[in-house]
């Protein structure tokens, strides 16, 4: 894939919905949210909190209230993308301009926009200490990537940990610190490229 296409990543299917994704946008247009543009897409804040999320897929456009998961969501409509990973992201899938229900999709927002107004949100949970005693070995055999290690941000070290320790074969753990350590001692976290 190129750089290009991928940084679009969930918009590159946008234009194939862009009669629909107006449509929607009318429709959020009559609330009090203003729109933005925030990685690569449209994101629609209130006072500068990300209330929802537009975009098109490659089979379906959707909403996206990055709280979603404080909706009641009476008639049914909302989906958790990644079942283990999202927390609080919740999408409203559409397949056509005609699923496009005004009333119902105004009446949502208005309930995101109170739960804001409320400050409902997930408070991202304390993240436990990893402890990798494979990783720790070899910084005890080289004290040059024991250095470099400690040279990232707690949250970088976090990412390696966390990378490492969630195979679940030794074999694997090590492979993944094979892979990492290049990665350590040039100073580059696990997913910079991604930052």
């Amino acid at each position: 894939m190129d750089s290009a296409s991928e940084n679009k990543g969930i918009w590159k299917y946008s234009s194939q919905w862009e009669e629909e994704l107006l449509l929607l946008k009318a429709v959020i247009d009559k609330t009090e949210l203003s729109e933005t543009t925030k990685w690569g897409g449209s994101v629609y804040v209130y006072q500068k909190k990300n209330v929802i999320g537009l975009g098109g897929f490659k089979d379906y456009f959707a909403i996206w209230f990055f709280n979603g998961v404080f909706l009641k969501d009476n008639k049914k409509k909302l989906t958790n993308a990644q079942e283990d990973k999202t927390k609080s992201l919740r999408q409203w899938r559409f397949k056509s301009k005609e699923e496009i229900n005004e009333t119902a999709i105004i009446e949502y927002i208005l309930e995101a926009i109170e739960n804001e107004k409320q400050g409902k949100i997930i408070k991202p949970s304390k993240k436990e200490a990893i402890i990798s005693e494979l990783l720790e070995k070899e910084m005890i055999q080289n004290p040059l990537l024991k250095e470099a290690f400690q040279k990232f941000s707690p949250y970088k070290q976090y990412e390696f940990l966390e990378y490492i320790e969630s195979a679940k074969q030794e074999k694997t753990k090590l492979s993944r610190i094979e892979k990492v350590i290049p990665m350590i001692l040039a100073n580059v976290g696990l997913n910079d490229k991604y930052r």
